[in-house]
């Protein structure tokens, strides 16, 4: 290496984190400039990232701290909604601070185009942390160009993903970090405060927090020297839930609910961390002790669970059977990613598995090496992210953003191979090669331009109905109608109510389970039962989104139900016709 080369990794090395912050501010100019439309227009494409921007704006608009429920949904009870503030924060403060310089309106569409990028960036120093760690203080930007390219994680931080699963995703890259941390009491704290600062955030990555533990006091098992890891774990998870249950919880919260950073799950972290303390206290000389008390402690976590919350042993949701049948098992992402099509599967599952391989080949060759624990979390890590995908699809952002250290131990040892080979073929097409295989940017790429599992026009029907009902432009439209308490769809519920100022009746979320059941029995049952549903919530206008998904469920699993007569165009003398403009997209009725 010329002294120039070496001048250049070592200022690579030197400001890592400078450098990273930079890539960072970088990419926030690129993605807002990239999705600029769907800044202009609020388009927030998940039900979710409505809700949350609606939980922002009753949060400014004087509603209580602690109160969640969004009374614009099923008035006048309102919906209830498990979540916590912690996600709002950043999201409101960028509103009061863009506010005076852009005006209500652009404030609010500038800071849910920005607020998802800020997680970005906490991931990118993790991932940036772990690797310098396991594979070369100078890969860094390979983790930042792997991470980039991961096109499931990186969705959950694009503009306008406001929910809180790019938070969770960083959170998760923080555990990692700290799980390699050599430094023992540091990493322990930064994978205890991480995992109580998800679970205050949701359960999603519950399984990951578990399994985190679970390497660490693994880890004291095998060598007592790992006692202050231990400890700081378990002070910081049990000490960190418990702020952020008493700071976050809502009220609705305070019950023994099963589904979030409830009085169950914080017994159970505080609990954790006060059996974790007493075994590192302890820490007693004879291996085979340690995984006895060890053993211990879980099984008395355990069974103290199940014996104080037995409701909590079935499903999270606590929906009940017929929800549970109608709806909750029907939804998309909760199912095992090789029910997907192969079109949306193959990207997923490529990355992962990619850096199970390039974990495994990093934790051989690290053996016996200081490196050789941190690159055994990863592996077990990564693994568990593809079990996960074999249960829900939805794991597929974790498993991707997990595999990033091991996809770049692999390009740390093709890519310099490649690079340096004396044929000019091998350093340009070998490594452009190289790069794509262990990226797994190739599955994409396949899925792009070859004519592989290419979607059927009905399908592409069905997207083309879902994307122009949730256009502003064409919402804004219904919004010149007078406020009113509206009767439509449930995926189309909070989208209404962020878009206009219409009330709607429900939304897919699982502790509302009658409202959402009376949507699905209105437009599955017969004319009579769904005027009877709509007069009882006071609805006075039935709105639809015809070819919608949704819409398409009530046709095939009630033909000849209430919706069904209605899109073949019957017409009943309790629904008068509401005039849209040409061209909407919708379809209205006054219901008399």
């Amino acid at each position: 290496m010329t002294e120039a080369g070496r001048g250049l990794s070592d200022e690579i090395d030197r400001y890592w984190i400078r450098l990273t912050l930079i890539a960072w501010a970088v990419l926030i100019a690129w993605y807002v400039w990239e999705r600029w439309t769907n800044i202009r227009f609020l388009a927030l494409g998940d039900t979710d990232d409505n809700m949350r921007l609606m939980q922002v704006r009753a949060l400014l608009d004087g509603q209580g701290w602690y109160d969640l429920r969004n009374y614009r949904l099923n008035p006048p009870q309102g919906f209830d909604i498990h979540w916590s503030r912690l996600v709002d924060l950043p999201i409101a403060g960028l509103i009061l601070l863009l506010r005076p310089f852009a005006g209500p309106v652009w404030a609010e569409r500038l800071a849910c185009g920005i607020a998802p990028l800020l997680p970005l960036g906490v991931t990118m120093l993790a991932m940036g942390a772990t690797v310098r760690r396991l594979v070369s203080p100078r890969a860094w930007p390979l983790a930042i160009v792997m991470l980039v390219g991961s096109s499931a994680a990186m969705l959950m931080f694009m503009p306008m993903r406001i929910d809180h699963h790019g938070w969770q995703l960083a959170f998760l890259a923080l555990t990692v970090a700290g799980l390699c941390d050599p430094k023992a009491a540091r990493g322990g704290a930064i994978v205890g405060v991480a995992s109580a600062a998800s679970l205050t955030v949701g359960l999603e990555m519950l399984p990951y927090c578990a399994f985190a533990g679970a390497i660490i006091a693994l880890r004291w098992v095998w060598d007592a020297g790992e006692a202050g890891r231990l400890r700081a774990y378990a002070l910081t998870l049990g000490g960190g839930s418990a702020i952020g249950f008493a700071v976050f919880a809502s009220y609705a919260n305070r019950g023994l609910r099963c589904d979030a950073l409830t009085p169950v799950w914080l017994s159970v972290t505080v609990g954790a961390g006060v059996l974790l303390f007493a075994l590192a206290q302890l820490s007693p000389a004879r291996r085979g002790v340690r995984l006895g008390l060890a053993a211990a402690a879980g099984a008395l976590l355990a069974a103290g669970f199940a014996l104080a919350f037995p409701q909590c042993l079935g499903r999270p949701e606590q929906v009940s059977p017929e929800l549970y049948a109608s709806w909750l098992a029907n939804v998309r992402e909760a199912k095992p990613v090789y029910l997907h099509p192969f079109r949306s599967a193959f990207p997923i599952v490529t990355l992962p598995l990619i850096g199970l391989i390039g974990a495994a080949v990093g934790a051989w060759r690290a053996r016996g090496t200081p490196a050789a624990i941190g690159w055994a979390s990863v592996l077990l890590f990564v693994a568990f992210g593809c079990v996960m995908l074999l249960w829900q699809a939805r794991a597929g952002p974790a498993a991707q953003m997990m595999a990033v250290p091991g996809s770049v131990a692999l390009a740390w040892i093709v890519l310099p191979w490649t690079i340096g080979h004396r044929s000019m073929i091998v350093r340009v097409f070998g490594t452009v090669g190289g790069f794509l295989l262990v990226s797994g940017l190739f599955a994409g790429l396949a899925i792009k331009w070859l004519p592989i599992d290419r979607p059927s026009p009905y399908v592409k029907r069905v997207n083309r109905a879902g994307s122009r009902c949730a256009a502003l432009p064409r919402l804004q439209q219904v919004g010149v109608l007078p406020a009113q308490t509206v009767f439509t769809l449930n995926d189309l519920g909070p989208r209404l109510i962020v878009t206009t100022h219409m009330n709607a009746i429900s939304g897919p979320y699982h502790r509302n389970g009658d409202a959402i059941l009376d949507t699905q029995h209105a437009f599955k049952g017969t004319p009579d039962q769904a005027r009877a549903i709509m007069k009882r919530h006071g609805a006075t206008l039935l709105l639809v989104c015809p070819n919608m998904a949704e819409t398409t469920v009530y046709r095939s699993k009630a033909p000849g139900g209430f919706y069904d007569r209605l899109a073949h165009g019957e017409t009943f003398d309790w629904l008068e016709p509401v005039a849209l403009p040409k061209g909407s997209p919708f379809r209205a009725w006054a219901i008399r």
